[in-house]
């Protein structure tokens, strides 16, 4: 085998050290731990040479090391890149042995020995009794996966950095928190070589590789289909609750709908974690002192609703709503139905867009609506500006100043406390490479095939500036996700939802009382996060909506018995 990064878990022998456990990605079983898991599973010799899972299977096992070693490997048989080397007392996997998607990696002992092997089902079982061992394998899961991302370990994307589509597909990868290797058509003449090899042409690009599945020009939902995204199982007939929207709010009612025994079937258009999920940091939230990125809370909280039994689907996207026989059906739009008792809608909002005549041409060539991982390795030691005087433009602004040559934050106003967290502003203030321009305005984008400048007015005078940009950020307030609600819920004027005592006249018509708190027009039908009236814009509120709306849909379910 060709070596490449190599996590080594064990020391191996000369020259190779135990490396430091990176989140606790490496933890050595004890042995009352792997007698727990020998009860649940079988013990059993393996030989050199055998293979436990391989890249793409259907499924596979939970293997603990008792003695021997184990080699990971990417493109076993091809590449042969060594990821990881496991000796005794560790076990094998990453979150998708949780969710039930496939491996994009391979297992192989090395050395003979004995493992423990757990099936997939009853390792879930064992998680969610548990708490000690729960603790321990899925932070060693999460820890896990973050390393693969940061490494470009799993699928590998094939395409131009110019090229639309291959923008959707690197979204959709970064939102899901699936690791991938990016190949570049324009800079990398392996790409090339790639693509002459597997018969592909340019025209057909993006192209995602994963085992031996080679996909043209994929749709998300094609994508999703190869990486086993989302619920393991079809939905029921009839759901006890059906969550539009995966962002804190609809995670929060997952977890707590699950948890509290109702049938929960959750749906989202693009990835779990919504909006929140794009922001680099989220330093303000309880319970974590150093911050957390929202990708990584996002999936905290898919894990914690998966255990409990809610069916996550991805992407699946909401076009329609239909009241039938006391319950209510959602059309998606690949035309089936999802049937529930209750809805919680928790789709958010988006952010909205700058007013400019060629500002198409540089969406995804220089101008973005995200400031992750995927967007920062883009404009990496380049010039950006960030348009924006709240916490998700403050957020951005910590986060790629750490990368970019110069970062540059325009408000419209003089001051950023209007609209900004204190804490966030004192770290900026803290933070000599963030330049704070205010009463500035983003007037012109130039460019001949991506961004390279941008035009800033003076609110004041009208004085304009032309400043080199290759990257620029927008976020300037957002607008909801109900396109799919109108005419079937109470809407203000800018089409948030209407809920509780905001609902008002004939509005009311289908209540005999008054609408519980978070009920729309609708009985029924909840409200929470973002897309409701009123909504304060932050995750913890959020996320205390979302559970305390799961409260209201039972009392909703108990009153229509």
């Amino acid at each position: 085998m060709t070596s490449g990064p190599v996590l080594t878990s064990e020391p191996l022998g000369a020259g190779l050290a135990e490396p430091v456990d990176r989140g606790g990605a490496f933890p050595r079983l004890t042995s009352e731990q792997r007698e727990r898991l020998r009860a649940a599973g079988q013990t059993r010799a393996v030989e050199s040479g055998e293979i436990l899972f391989r890249e793409g299977d259907a499924g596979y096992d939970f293997f603990v090391i008792e003695s021997g070693a184990v080699t990971i490997v990417e493109g076993y048989g091809r590449e042969n890149r060594v990821i990881a080397v496991h000796g005794a007392r560790r076990f094998l996997g990453e979150v998708n042995l949780v969710t039930g998607s496939p491996p994009y990696l391979t297992a192989v002992v090395r050395d003979r020995g004995e493992v423990i092997q757990v099936a997939a089902p009853r390792l879930r079982d064992l998680l969610a009794e548990d708490e000690e061992l729960s603790n321990l394998i899925l932070r060693a899961f999460m820890s896990r996966r973050s390393i693969l991302i940061d490494i470009g370990a799993g699928v590998k994307v094939v395409g131009s950095r110019y090229s639309e589509d291959t923008r959707r597909v690197r979204t959709f990868l970064a939102r899901n928190r699936m690791p991938y290797h990016w190949m570049d058509l324009e800079v990398d003449e392996e790409a090339e070589a790639l693509l002459r090899g597997l018969g592909v042409t340019a025209c057909e690009t993006p192209v995602v590789i994963g085992g031996e599945e080679v996909l043209r020009n994929p749709s998300n939902a094609d994508i999703a289909a190869l990486l086993g995204f989302g619920s393991r199982g079809a939905a029921p007939p009839m759901c006890d609750l059906i969550i539009v929207g995966a962002g804190p709010a609809g995670l929060a009612a997952a977890v707590y709908g699950a948890s509290e025994g109702l049938d929960t079937q959750v749906i989202d258009k693009v990835a779990f974690g919504g909006q929140a999920s794009t922001s680099a940091r989220i330093e303000n939230y309880l319970g974590f002192p150093t911050g957390i990125s929202g990708s990584e809370l996002a999936e905290r909280a898919t894990l914690q609703a998966s255990r409990f039994g809610a069916r996550m689907v991805v992407p699946a996207r909401a076009v329609g709503l239909h009241a039938e026989d006391g319950h209510y059906a959602v059309e998606l739009a690949d035309g089936s139905y999802v049937n529930g008792r209750t809805i919680i809608v928790a789709t958010g909002a988006q952010y909205r867009k700058l007013d400019l005549p060629d500002l198409g041409r540089y969406e995804g060539l220089g101008v973005y609506y995200a400031a992750t991982q995927a967007e920062a390795q883009l404009c990496a030691e380049d010039p950006v500006v960030i348009v924006g005087g709240g916490n998700s433009a403050g957020q951005a602004a910590m986060f790629l100043s750490q990368g970019a040559s110069s970062c540059r934050l325009l408000i419209r106003g003089g001051e950023l406390g209007k609209s900004m967290s204190r804490y966030l502003i004192d770290e900026l203030d803290r933070r000599p490479q963030v330049e704070l321009m205010t009463y500035s305005e983003v007037v012109g984008l130039k460019g001949s095939q991506t961004l390279e400048a941008v035009v800033v007015a003076d609110g004041r005078t009208g004085e304009r500036r032309e400043l080199e940009c290759r990257a620029l950020f927008v976020f300037i307030g957002a607008d909801p996700h109900t396109e799919w609600l109108r005419g079937h819920v109470a809407m203000d004027e800018d089409c948030f939802l209407l809920t509780g005592r905001d609902v008002q006249g004939e509005d009311l018509v289908a209540y005999s009382s008054e609408p519980f708190f978070l009920e729309t027009s609708r009985p029924g039908i909840f409200a929470v996060g973002d897309v409701h009236a009123g909504s304060i814009k932050r995750v913890a509120s959020a996320v205390g909506e979302g559970s305390m709306a799961v409260r209201l849909v039972h009392q909703r379910l108990g009153a229509a018995v």
